[in-house]
């Protein structure tokens, strides 16, 4: 097969965890007779610092000509800490995400035997534990109306019925490929907006009467997802519960340097690790690419290279056991391995498989 595909290294340790995932696709491009093609282009505070724009039309144009995006993070310490500033990198991430149509997330949750004890939780609560958070992408309060001043601020929840429905329609159909398990996560007791996701749902689930569909507050699930993590097989939520779902979830895999993504939707579909830029690490060579891998993985699965992705799995999951790993998830007195180090362990696995 031959792919065409945008590179977007972005900030912080995005530029060194894009290096180990472009490595491996390569590996693995070599291994099955596969031709991968990239295309880099600037992002985030990156491109403010040499554009002025945190997502210009040269990526946005680079992105479109690709069949993937494969991204790493946006954020730089100078934007974080001067909230006046009008233009940020994560404005970047925003706008390609509604340019590129890109309305669900999809981000996977899934357990690695030998980091349990990583995690904050009980082995037994989360042994086996493997569920899907689909997130919507392109709506609610991170696109709707906002103002600012002295006194007064306002962002504004708002979502459509055909953004609703996209969503959920993506969210039965990953269920029914799955355990035919769907959660709906709303605050449907206080919000307007959430009572329509929650219509709108009901509508739809006699569509699919497979599916077992219940129905949780974003406060029952933010609990439940770590003392029941076992109980999940494909949550949909909106936008902004998602994003803080999603991080809560890295207390089940013990990091979040081993959380990998997928945005799908109207146009190229984008595969990004859901861990920010860590500029404080920027160029310690310290930095976990495990999830960017991961998110490689995905890539490949998406266009149908499933034994491709499978063995990418098999490597990452070959180098954990063998404690080939990243100072934040190493075990006690093991061996130190950097970034590099880590993603080299899993080109030459793939190599000789």
């Amino acid at each position: 097969m031959k792919l065409k595909i945008a590179v977007l290294p972005g900030d912080g340790i995005g530029p060194e965890i894009m290096k180990q995932g472009i490595a491996v696709l390569d590996a693995i491009a070599k291994k099955c007779g596969h031709q991968f093609e990239y295309e880099e282009a600037l992002v985030g505070a990156t491109a403010i610092e040499a554009v002025g724009d945190p997502y210009p039309d040269a990526t946005h144009d680079i992105c479109m000509r690709a069949d993937a995006v494969f991204f790493a993070a946006v954020g730089d310490l100078k934007y974080d800490n001067n909230p006046t500033l009008k233009i940020r990198p994560e404005t970047g991430l925003l706008a390609m995400r509604k340019k590129l149509g890109l309305y669900a997330n999809v981000r996977p949750v899934a357990t690695f035997d030998c980091l349990l004890h990583k995690s904050p939780l009980k082995d037994e609560l989360l042994r086996g534990a493997d569920f899907i958070v689909l997130r919507e992408l392109t709506g609610g309060m991170y696109f709707g109306e906002k103002y600012q001043d002295n006194d007064k601020a306002y962002d504004t929840d708002i979502y459509t019925r055909p953004e609703i429905e996209r969503i959920l329609k993506l969210a039965f159909e990953m269920a029914m490929g799955r355990r035919k398990h769907l959660t709906v996560v709303d605050k449907a007791n206080v919000l307007a907006s959430s009572r329509l996701w929650r219509q709108i749902a009901k509508e739809m689930e006699p569509q699919y009467p497979e599916v077992t569909t219940d129905y949780m507050f974003i406060d029952n699930a933010s609990m439940r997802v770590l003392t029941e993590p076992r109980f999940f097989d494909v949550i949909v939520t909106e936008n902004t519960f998602g994003d803080i779902l999603t991080d809560e979830t890295s207390c089940i895999t013990g990091s979040m340097g081993l959380q990998p993504s997928s945005s799908l939707g109207e146009h190229t579909p984008l595969f990004e690790p859901v861990h920010g830029s860590w500029p404080q690490a920027q160029g310690q060579n310290i930095a976990n690419p495990l999830a960017q891998i991961l998110s490689a993985a995905m890539l490949l699965e998406h266009f149908g290279l499933i034994r491709e992705g499978a063995l990418v799995r098999e490597a990452v999951t070959a180098s954990l056991d063998a404690n080939v790993r990243t100072p934040e998830i190493q075990v006690e007195g093991g061996k130190k391995y950097g970034t590099t180090e880590v993603g080299q362990w899993i080109v030459d696995y793939i190599e000789k498989a």
